[in-house]
Protein backbone atom coordinates (compact mmCIF):
# COMPACT_ATOMS: atom_id res chain seq x y z
CA UNK A 1 0.00 0.00 0.00
CA UNK A 2 2.95 2.35 0.63
CA UNK A 3 3.81 2.46 -3.06
CA UNK A 4 0.22 3.52 -3.83
CA UNK A 5 -0.23 6.10 -1.05
CA UNK A 6 1.22 9.12 -2.93
CA UNK A 7 -0.87 8.20 -5.98
CA UNK A 8 -4.04 8.07 -3.86
CA UNK A 9 -3.22 11.42 -2.23
CA UNK A 10 -2.63 13.14 -5.56
CA UNK A 11 -5.62 11.45 -7.21
CA UNK A 12 -7.88 12.46 -4.32
CA UNK A 13 -6.78 16.09 -4.53
CA UNK A 14 -7.25 16.20 -8.31
CA UNK A 15 -10.69 14.58 -8.11
CA UNK A 16 -11.82 17.26 -5.67
CA UNK A 17 -10.56 19.96 -8.02
CA UNK A 18 -12.38 18.21 -10.90
CA UNK A 19 -15.55 18.22 -8.78
CA UNK A 20 -15.32 22.01 -8.50
CA UNK A 21 -15.00 22.25 -12.28
CA UNK A 22 -18.12 20.07 -12.67
CA UNK A 23 -20.11 22.60 -10.64
CA UNK A 24 -19.48 25.36 -13.23
CA UNK A 25 -21.57 23.84 -16.07
CA UNK A 26 -24.01 22.70 -13.38
CA UNK A 27 -24.67 26.32 -12.49
CA UNK A 28 -25.00 27.17 -16.20
CA UNK A 29 -27.50 24.33 -16.51
CA UNK A 30 -29.66 25.89 -13.78
CA UNK A 31 -29.49 29.32 -15.43
CA UNK A 32 -30.40 27.98 -18.90
CA UNK A 33 -32.85 25.35 -17.56
CA UNK A 34 -31.36 22.53 -19.67
CA UNK A 35 -32.36 19.79 -17.24
CA UNK A 36 -28.78 18.57 -16.79
CA UNK A 37 -28.07 20.20 -13.41
CA UNK A 38 -28.61 16.85 -11.64
CA UNK A 39 -26.00 15.21 -13.88
CA UNK A 40 -23.33 17.76 -13.00
CA UNK A 41 -24.03 18.05 -9.26
CA UNK A 42 -24.26 14.27 -8.88
CA UNK A 43 -21.01 13.87 -10.82
CA UNK A 44 -19.35 16.44 -8.56
CA UNK A 45 -20.59 14.62 -5.46
CA UNK A 46 -19.28 11.26 -6.71
CA UNK A 47 -15.90 12.72 -7.74
CA UNK A 48 -15.48 14.55 -4.44
CA UNK A 49 -16.60 11.54 -2.38
CA UNK A 50 -14.17 9.17 -4.06
CA UNK A 51 -11.46 11.83 -3.86
CA UNK A 52 -11.88 12.25 -0.10
CA UNK A 53 -11.74 8.48 0.43
CA UNK A 54 -8.59 8.23 -1.71
CA UNK A 55 -6.93 11.04 0.24
CA UNK A 56 -7.83 9.45 3.57
CA UNK A 57 -6.42 6.05 2.59
CA UNK A 58 -3.33 7.61 1.07
CA UNK A 59 -2.67 9.74 4.15
CA UNK A 60 -2.64 6.68 6.44
CA UNK A 61 0.36 5.22 4.60
CA UNK A 62 2.04 8.48 3.61
CA UNK A 63 5.80 8.37 2.96
CA UNK A 64 8.13 11.38 3.42
CA UNK A 65 9.70 11.12 -0.04
CA UNK A 66 8.76 9.67 -3.41
CA UNK A 67 10.76 7.32 -5.59
CA UNK A 68 10.54 6.97 -9.39
CA UNK A 69 8.16 3.98 -9.15
CA UNK A 70 5.66 6.11 -7.26
CA UNK A 71 6.02 8.94 -9.78
CA UNK A 72 5.19 6.56 -12.62
CA UNK A 73 2.12 5.36 -10.71
CA UNK A 74 0.92 8.87 -9.89
CA UNK A 75 1.08 9.90 -13.52
CA UNK A 76 -0.53 6.76 -14.94
CA UNK A 77 -3.30 6.39 -12.33
CA UNK A 78 -4.29 10.05 -12.53
CA UNK A 79 -4.57 10.08 -16.33
CA UNK A 80 -6.48 6.80 -16.43
CA UNK A 81 -8.89 7.56 -13.57
CA UNK A 82 -9.67 11.20 -14.30
CA UNK A 83 -11.37 10.62 -17.68
CA UNK A 84 -13.63 8.02 -16.04
CA UNK A 85 -14.94 10.63 -13.61
CA UNK A 86 -14.91 13.25 -16.36
CA UNK A 87 -17.29 11.07 -18.38
CA UNK A 88 -19.97 11.05 -15.66
CA UNK A 89 -21.76 14.25 -16.79
CA UNK A 90 -22.08 12.81 -20.32
CA UNK A 91 -23.46 9.52 -19.02
CA UNK A 92 -25.92 11.12 -16.57
CA UNK A 93 -27.06 13.91 -18.90
CA UNK A 94 -30.38 14.07 -20.74
CA UNK A 95 -28.46 13.25 -23.95
CA UNK A 96 -28.04 9.63 -22.74
CA UNK A 97 -24.56 9.27 -24.22
CA UNK A 98 -23.39 5.61 -24.17
CA UNK A 99 -20.63 4.69 -21.70
CA UNK A 100 -17.99 3.99 -24.35
CA UNK A 101 -18.68 7.26 -26.18
CA UNK A 102 -18.70 9.21 -22.92
CA UNK A 103 -15.31 7.81 -21.86
CA UNK A 104 -13.89 8.37 -25.36
CA UNK A 105 -15.01 12.02 -25.29
CA UNK A 106 -13.57 12.51 -21.79
CA UNK A 107 -10.24 10.84 -22.65
CA UNK A 108 -9.97 12.89 -25.83
CA UNK A 109 -10.77 16.02 -23.83
CA UNK A 110 -8.43 15.42 -20.89
CA UNK A 111 -5.53 14.48 -23.16
CA UNK A 112 -6.36 17.53 -25.34
CA UNK A 113 -6.54 15.26 -28.38
CA UNK A 114 -9.79 16.74 -29.71
CA UNK A 115 -11.18 13.68 -31.50
CA UNK A 116 -14.92 13.48 -30.97
CA UNK A 117 -17.73 10.93 -31.29
CA UNK A 118 -20.46 13.54 -30.76
CA UNK A 119 -22.42 15.08 -33.65
CA UNK A 120 -25.03 17.84 -33.94
CA UNK A 121 -22.91 19.99 -31.63
CA UNK A 122 -24.77 23.10 -32.82
CA UNK A 123 -27.91 21.72 -31.14
CA UNK A 124 -26.25 20.33 -28.01
CA UNK A 125 -27.01 21.97 -24.62
CA UNK A 126 -24.52 24.69 -23.76
CA UNK A 127 -23.70 23.16 -20.38
CA UNK A 128 -22.34 20.00 -22.03
CA UNK A 129 -20.42 22.05 -24.60
CA UNK A 130 -18.87 24.04 -21.76
CA UNK A 131 -17.94 20.81 -19.94
CA UNK A 132 -16.15 19.51 -23.06
CA UNK A 133 -14.15 22.74 -23.21
CA UNK A 134 -13.39 22.65 -19.48
CA UNK A 135 -12.12 19.09 -19.81
CA UNK A 136 -9.52 20.27 -22.30
CA UNK A 137 -8.60 23.39 -20.34
CA UNK A 138 -8.21 21.36 -17.13
CA UNK A 139 -6.25 18.68 -18.98
CA UNK A 140 -3.98 21.26 -20.61
CA UNK A 141 -2.96 22.70 -17.24
CA UNK A 142 -2.18 19.18 -15.99
CA UNK A 143 -0.12 18.48 -19.10
CA UNK A 144 2.07 21.53 -18.53
CA UNK A 145 2.65 20.54 -14.91
CA UNK A 146 3.48 16.98 -15.92
CA UNK A 147 5.86 18.09 -18.68
CA UNK A 148 7.77 20.50 -16.43
CA UNK A 149 7.73 18.79 -13.03
CA UNK A 150 7.31 15.06 -13.62
CA UNK A 151 8.52 13.76 -17.00
CA UNK A 152 12.03 15.29 -16.76
CA UNK A 153 12.40 13.56 -13.38
CA UNK A 154 11.46 10.23 -15.01
CA UNK A 155 13.92 10.85 -17.89
CA UNK A 156 11.30 9.88 -20.47
CA UNK A 157 12.20 10.31 -24.12
CA UNK A 158 14.99 12.82 -23.60
CA UNK A 159 12.88 15.03 -21.30
CA UNK A 160 15.76 15.04 -18.80
CA UNK A 161 17.21 17.76 -21.02
CA UNK A 162 14.65 20.15 -19.51
CA UNK A 163 15.07 19.12 -15.90
CA UNK A 164 14.88 21.98 -13.43
CA UNK A 165 15.20 22.25 -9.65
CA UNK A 166 11.44 21.72 -9.44
CA UNK A 167 11.62 18.42 -11.29
CA UNK A 168 12.73 16.64 -8.13
CA UNK A 169 9.80 15.73 -5.88
CA UNK A 170 11.72 15.31 -2.64
CA UNK A 171 10.48 17.16 0.45
CA UNK A 172 13.16 19.80 0.01
CA UNK A 173 11.95 20.77 -3.45
CA UNK A 174 8.19 20.70 -2.84
CA UNK A 175 7.96 24.43 -2.04
CA UNK A 176 9.70 25.21 -5.33
CA UNK A 177 7.35 22.86 -7.17
CA UNK A 178 4.31 24.54 -5.60
CA UNK A 179 5.61 27.98 -6.56
CA UNK A 180 6.20 26.78 -10.12
CA UNK A 181 2.64 25.48 -10.37
CA UNK A 182 1.25 28.82 -9.11
CA UNK A 183 3.25 30.69 -11.73
CA UNK A 184 2.06 28.35 -14.48
CA UNK A 185 -1.57 28.77 -13.41
CA UNK A 186 -1.21 32.57 -13.50
CA UNK A 187 0.25 32.49 -17.02
CA UNK A 188 -2.29 29.91 -18.22
CA UNK A 189 -5.20 31.99 -16.88
CA UNK A 190 -3.75 35.17 -18.37
CA UNK A 191 -3.36 33.69 -21.84
CA UNK A 192 -6.88 32.22 -21.69
CA UNK A 193 -8.40 35.55 -20.66
CA UNK A 194 -6.51 37.43 -23.37
CA UNK A 195 -7.59 34.92 -26.01
CA UNK A 196 -11.25 35.07 -24.93
CA UNK A 197 -11.23 38.88 -24.93
CA UNK A 198 -9.79 39.09 -28.45
CA UNK A 199 -12.21 36.47 -29.76
CA UNK A 200 -15.11 38.50 -28.34
CA UNK A 201 -13.70 41.83 -29.57
CA UNK A 202 -13.48 40.56 -33.13
CA UNK A 203 -16.88 38.97 -33.53
CA UNK A 204 -17.53 35.90 -31.34
CA UNK A 205 -20.28 35.95 -28.72
CA UNK A 206 -19.11 35.47 -25.13
CA UNK A 207 -20.04 31.78 -24.98
CA UNK A 208 -18.06 30.89 -28.11
CA UNK A 209 -15.21 33.18 -27.09
CA UNK A 210 -14.81 31.50 -23.69
CA UNK A 211 -15.18 27.95 -25.03
CA UNK A 212 -12.74 28.46 -27.88
CA UNK A 213 -10.26 30.24 -25.61
CA UNK A 214 -10.30 27.18 -23.32
CA UNK A 215 -9.64 24.82 -26.22
CA UNK A 216 -7.15 27.06 -28.04
CA UNK A 217 -4.74 27.65 -25.16
CA UNK A 218 -4.93 23.97 -24.18
CA UNK A 219 -4.28 23.08 -27.86
CA UNK A 220 -7.26 20.76 -27.57
CA UNK A 221 -9.49 21.70 -30.50
CA UNK A 222 -13.00 21.00 -29.23
CA UNK A 223 -15.46 23.39 -30.84
CA UNK A 224 -19.11 24.29 -30.36
CA UNK A 225 -20.08 23.29 -33.91
CA UNK A 226 -19.70 20.30 -36.20
CA UNK A 227 -18.01 22.65 -38.67
CA UNK A 228 -15.31 23.48 -36.08
CA UNK A 229 -13.63 26.85 -36.71
CA UNK A 230 -15.19 27.10 -40.17
CA UNK A 231 -18.28 28.51 -38.44
CA UNK A 232 -16.35 31.78 -38.12
CA UNK A 233 -15.78 33.46 -41.46
CA UNK A 234 -13.55 36.29 -40.23
CA UNK A 235 -9.87 35.90 -41.24
CA UNK A 236 -8.95 38.04 -38.22
CA UNK A 237 -10.38 35.41 -35.86
CA UNK A 238 -8.38 32.74 -37.68
CA UNK A 239 -5.14 34.67 -37.22
CA UNK A 240 -5.91 35.35 -33.55
CA UNK A 241 -6.39 31.61 -33.15
CA UNK A 242 -3.10 30.92 -34.96
CA UNK A 243 -1.22 33.21 -32.56
CA UNK A 244 -2.71 31.65 -29.44
CA UNK A 245 -2.27 28.08 -30.70
CA UNK A 246 1.42 28.91 -31.08
CA UNK A 247 1.50 30.45 -27.60
CA UNK A 248 -0.14 27.31 -26.17
CA UNK A 249 2.43 25.12 -27.93
CA UNK A 250 5.39 27.17 -26.66
CA UNK A 251 7.41 26.26 -23.53
CA UNK A 252 5.65 27.68 -20.46
CA UNK A 253 8.84 27.68 -18.41
CA UNK A 254 10.12 30.36 -20.78
CA UNK A 255 7.11 32.54 -19.96
CA UNK A 256 7.96 32.16 -16.28
CA UNK A 257 11.54 33.27 -16.90
CA UNK A 258 10.36 36.18 -19.02
CA UNK A 259 7.84 37.48 -16.47
CA UNK A 260 9.57 36.71 -13.17
CA UNK A 261 13.24 37.03 -14.04
CA UNK A 262 13.03 39.34 -17.09
CA UNK A 263 15.05 36.68 -18.89
CA UNK A 264 14.82 37.03 -22.67
CA UNK A 265 15.55 33.33 -23.23
CA UNK A 266 12.11 33.09 -24.91
CA UNK A 267 13.50 34.89 -27.95
CA UNK A 268 16.67 32.78 -28.08
CA UNK A 269 15.20 29.33 -27.45
CA UNK A 270 16.26 26.84 -30.10
CA UNK A 271 13.14 24.73 -29.70
CA UNK A 272 10.69 27.62 -30.12
CA UNK A 273 12.67 28.97 -33.06
CA UNK A 274 12.63 25.54 -34.67
CA UNK A 275 8.86 25.19 -34.28
CA UNK A 276 8.22 28.62 -35.83
CA UNK A 277 10.61 27.86 -38.70
CA UNK A 278 8.88 24.54 -39.44
CA UNK A 279 5.45 26.20 -39.42
CA UNK A 280 6.59 29.04 -41.68
CA UNK A 281 8.34 26.74 -44.15
CA UNK A 282 5.50 24.22 -44.49
CA UNK A 283 2.91 26.99 -44.77
CA UNK A 284 4.87 28.73 -47.53
CA UNK A 285 5.45 25.51 -49.48
CA UNK A 286 1.82 24.34 -49.35
CA UNK A 287 0.37 27.82 -49.97
CA UNK A 288 2.54 28.24 -53.08
CA UNK A 289 1.61 24.76 -54.34
CA UNK A 290 -2.13 25.47 -53.97
CA UNK A 291 -1.83 29.00 -55.39
CA UNK A 292 0.05 27.85 -58.49
CA UNK A 293 -2.34 24.93 -59.03
CA UNK A 294 -5.65 26.66 -58.24
CA UNK A 295 -4.85 30.30 -59.05
CA UNK A 296 -7.06 31.65 -56.24
CA UNK A 297 -6.31 34.56 -53.90
CA UNK A 298 -2.91 34.02 -52.28
CA UNK A 299 -3.85 35.69 -48.97
CA UNK A 300 -7.00 33.58 -48.55
CA UNK A 301 -5.06 30.40 -49.37
CA UNK A 302 -2.25 31.39 -46.98
CA UNK A 303 -4.74 32.00 -44.17
CA UNK A 304 -6.40 28.61 -44.67
CA UNK A 305 -3.08 26.78 -44.99
CA UNK A 306 -1.50 28.53 -42.00
CA UNK A 307 -4.53 27.93 -39.78
CA UNK A 308 -4.87 24.22 -40.53
CA UNK A 309 -1.14 23.45 -40.53
CA UNK A 310 -0.53 25.28 -37.25
CA UNK A 311 -3.56 23.48 -35.82
CA UNK A 312 -2.11 20.09 -36.78
CA UNK A 313 1.51 20.83 -35.83
CA UNK A 314 0.48 22.17 -32.40
CA UNK A 315 -1.86 19.14 -32.13
CA UNK A 316 -4.83 21.46 -31.52
CA UNK A 317 -7.17 19.85 -34.04
CA UNK A 318 -9.30 22.83 -35.14
CA UNK A 319 -10.26 22.73 -38.82
CA UNK A 320 -11.43 25.58 -41.04
CA UNK A 321 -11.69 23.47 -44.19
CA UNK A 322 -11.57 19.85 -45.30
CA UNK A 323 -7.89 19.78 -46.20
CA UNK A 324 -8.15 16.13 -47.24
CA UNK A 325 -9.66 17.53 -50.47
CA UNK A 326 -6.68 19.79 -51.22
CA UNK A 327 -4.85 17.12 -53.24
CA UNK A 328 -2.35 14.34 -52.68
CA UNK A 329 0.58 16.58 -51.78
CA UNK A 330 -1.43 18.40 -49.10
CA UNK A 331 -2.72 15.13 -47.61
CA UNK A 332 0.82 13.71 -47.41
CA UNK A 333 2.12 16.92 -45.86
CA UNK A 334 -0.62 16.99 -43.22
CA UNK A 335 -0.01 13.34 -42.36
CA UNK A 336 3.66 13.87 -41.62
CA UNK A 337 2.92 17.18 -39.86
CA UNK A 338 0.84 15.19 -37.34
CA UNK A 339 4.02 13.75 -35.86
CA UNK A 340 5.95 16.99 -35.29
CA UNK A 341 4.13 18.44 -32.29
CA UNK A 342 4.90 21.61 -30.36
CA UNK A 343 7.53 22.33 -27.74
CA UNK A 344 8.39 20.49 -24.54
CA UNK A 345 6.77 22.10 -21.51
CA UNK A 346 3.67 23.10 -23.47
CA UNK A 347 0.13 21.76 -23.82
CA UNK A 348 0.76 20.18 -27.23
CA UNK A 349 1.44 16.53 -28.04
CA UNK A 350 3.40 14.91 -30.86
CA UNK A 351 7.03 13.90 -31.02
CA UNK A 352 8.05 17.45 -29.93
CA UNK A 353 10.35 19.77 -31.85
CA UNK A 354 13.38 19.24 -29.59
CA UNK A 355 13.41 15.52 -30.44
CA UNK A 356 13.32 16.28 -34.16
CA UNK A 357 16.23 18.68 -33.69
CA UNK A 358 18.20 16.14 -31.63
CA UNK A 359 17.73 13.57 -34.40
CA UNK A 360 19.31 15.97 -36.90
CA UNK A 361 22.12 16.61 -34.40
CA UNK A 362 22.81 12.86 -34.24
CA UNK A 363 22.79 12.60 -38.04
CA UNK A 364 25.24 15.49 -38.40
CA UNK A 365 27.47 13.94 -35.74
CA UNK A 366 27.50 10.58 -37.51
CA UNK A 367 28.39 12.22 -40.84
CA UNK A 368 31.21 14.16 -39.17
CA UNK A 369 32.54 11.01 -37.49
CA UNK A 370 32.51 9.17 -40.81
CA UNK A 371 34.75 11.87 -42.23
CA UNK A 372 36.86 12.48 -39.09
CA UNK A 373 36.72 9.28 -36.95
CA UNK A 374 39.00 10.66 -34.22
CA UNK A 375 37.37 14.07 -33.93
CA UNK A 376 36.02 15.19 -30.54
CA UNK A 377 32.69 16.98 -30.91
CA UNK A 378 30.74 18.90 -28.30
CA UNK A 379 27.08 17.90 -28.27
CA UNK A 380 24.87 20.63 -26.81
CA UNK A 381 21.28 21.85 -27.04
CA UNK A 382 20.32 25.36 -25.94
CA UNK A 383 23.67 25.52 -24.18
CA UNK A 384 23.03 22.31 -22.23
CA UNK A 385 25.24 19.27 -22.73
CA UNK A 386 23.39 16.36 -24.35
CA UNK A 387 24.56 13.19 -22.61
CA UNK A 388 24.46 9.66 -24.01
CA UNK A 389 21.61 8.65 -21.68
CA UNK A 390 19.45 11.45 -23.11
CA UNK A 391 20.06 10.14 -26.62
CA UNK A 392 19.38 6.58 -25.45
CA UNK A 393 16.01 7.58 -24.00
CA UNK A 394 15.25 9.51 -27.21
CA UNK A 395 15.92 6.46 -29.37
CA UNK A 396 13.84 4.28 -27.03
CA UNK A 397 10.96 6.79 -27.21
CA UNK A 398 11.01 6.91 -31.02
CA UNK A 399 11.22 3.11 -31.31
CA UNK A 400 8.32 2.55 -28.92
CA UNK A 401 6.30 5.22 -30.73
CA UNK A 402 6.78 3.53 -34.11
CA UNK A 403 5.99 0.07 -32.70
CA UNK A 404 2.87 1.47 -31.02
CA UNK A 405 1.76 3.02 -34.31
CA UNK A 406 2.25 -0.25 -36.20
CA UNK A 407 0.50 -2.40 -33.58
CA UNK A 408 -2.45 -0.02 -33.17
CA UNK A 409 -2.88 0.31 -36.94
CA UNK A 410 -3.01 -3.47 -37.31
CA UNK A 411 -5.46 -3.85 -34.41
CA UNK A 412 -7.76 -1.17 -35.85
CA UNK A 413 -7.58 -2.86 -39.25
CA UNK A 414 -8.79 -6.06 -37.57
CA UNK A 415 -11.97 -4.20 -36.54
CA UNK A 416 -12.79 -3.71 -40.23
CA UNK A 417 -11.35 -0.24 -40.89
CA UNK A 418 -9.52 0.57 -44.12
CA UNK A 419 -5.78 1.38 -44.13
CA UNK A 420 -6.12 5.18 -44.30
CA UNK A 421 -8.62 5.26 -41.43
CA UNK A 422 -6.63 2.77 -39.33
CA UNK A 423 -3.28 4.48 -39.88
CA UNK A 424 -4.41 8.07 -39.41
CA UNK A 425 -6.66 7.20 -36.45
CA UNK A 426 -3.66 5.60 -34.76
CA UNK A 427 -1.42 8.54 -35.58
CA UNK A 428 -3.90 11.16 -34.41
CA UNK A 429 -4.52 9.28 -31.14
CA UNK A 430 -0.87 8.62 -30.32
CA UNK A 431 0.13 12.18 -31.27
CA UNK A 432 -2.96 13.74 -29.61
CA UNK A 433 -3.82 15.66 -32.78
CA UNK A 434 -7.60 15.26 -33.19
CA UNK A 435 -8.87 14.71 -36.74
CA UNK A 436 -7.32 12.08 -38.97
CA UNK A 437 -7.55 11.78 -42.74
CA UNK A 438 -10.12 10.27 -45.08
CA UNK A 439 -13.90 10.41 -45.23
CA UNK A 440 -14.49 8.67 -41.87
CA UNK A 441 -12.20 10.36 -39.34
CA UNK A 442 -11.01 13.30 -41.44
CA UNK A 443 -11.58 16.98 -40.61
CA UNK A 444 -15.12 16.76 -42.03
CA UNK A 445 -16.03 13.56 -40.13
CA UNK A 446 -15.77 12.17 -36.61
CA UNK A 447 -15.15 8.91 -34.75
CA UNK A 448 -18.78 8.00 -33.99
CA UNK A 449 -19.03 5.28 -36.66
CA UNK A 450 -16.10 3.29 -35.24
CA UNK A 451 -16.79 0.10 -33.29
CA UNK A 452 -16.59 0.04 -29.49
CA UNK A 453 -13.39 -2.00 -29.67
CA UNK A 454 -11.80 0.60 -31.95
CA UNK A 455 -12.84 3.42 -29.61
CA UNK A 456 -11.30 1.70 -26.56
CA UNK A 457 -8.09 1.06 -28.52
CA UNK A 458 -7.93 4.74 -29.40
CA UNK A 459 -8.55 5.70 -25.76
CA UNK A 460 -5.51 3.65 -24.82
CA UNK A 461 -3.54 5.28 -27.65
CA UNK A 462 -4.48 8.81 -26.53
CA UNK A 463 -3.37 8.13 -22.96
CA UNK A 464 -0.15 6.44 -24.10
CA UNK A 465 0.68 9.36 -26.37
CA UNK A 466 -0.04 11.93 -23.69
CA UNK A 467 2.17 10.10 -21.17
CA UNK A 468 5.04 9.75 -23.64
CA UNK A 469 4.52 5.97 -24.10
CA UNK A 470 7.17 4.65 -21.70
CA UNK A 471 5.35 6.02 -18.63
CA UNK A 472 2.55 3.51 -19.31
CA UNK A 473 4.62 0.66 -20.76
CA UNK A 474 7.01 0.59 -17.78
CA UNK A 475 4.08 -0.39 -15.54
CA UNK A 476 3.87 -3.74 -17.37
CA UNK A 477 7.50 -4.56 -16.58
CA UNK A 478 7.92 -7.23 -13.84
CA UNK A 479 10.97 -5.34 -12.58
CA UNK A 480 8.78 -2.33 -11.79
CA UNK A 481 6.83 -4.28 -9.17
CA UNK A 482 9.81 -5.97 -7.50
CA UNK A 483 10.85 -4.51 -4.16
Amino acid sequence: MKILSPSLLVLGAILNIAALFQLIPGILSIVLVTGDERAFFLSAAISSGVGLVAMSVGHLNRTPTMVPRQMFLITAIAWIALPIFGSLPFILSTQSIPFTDAVFEAVSGMTTTGSTVLSHLDEMPKDLLLWRSLLQWFGGLGIIGMAIAILPFLSVGGMKLFRTESSDWSDKSLPRTQELIKQMMFIYLGLTAACAFLYFAFGMDWFNAINHAFTTISTGGYSTSDSSFAQFGSPVLHWICIVFMILGASPFYLYIRLIKHRNLALFKDKQLGGMLAIMALLTLVLALELYLRLGEGFWRITTQVAFNLVSVITTTGFASDDYSLWGGFAVALFFFAMFIGGCSGSTSGGVKVFRVQLCFTIIREQIARAIHPRATMARTYNGVRVSDDILTSLVAFLFVMVISLVVMTLLLALTGLDLVTSLTSSATALMNVGPGLGSVVGPAGNFSSLSEVAKWLLCLGMIMGRLEFLTIIVLFSPAFWRR
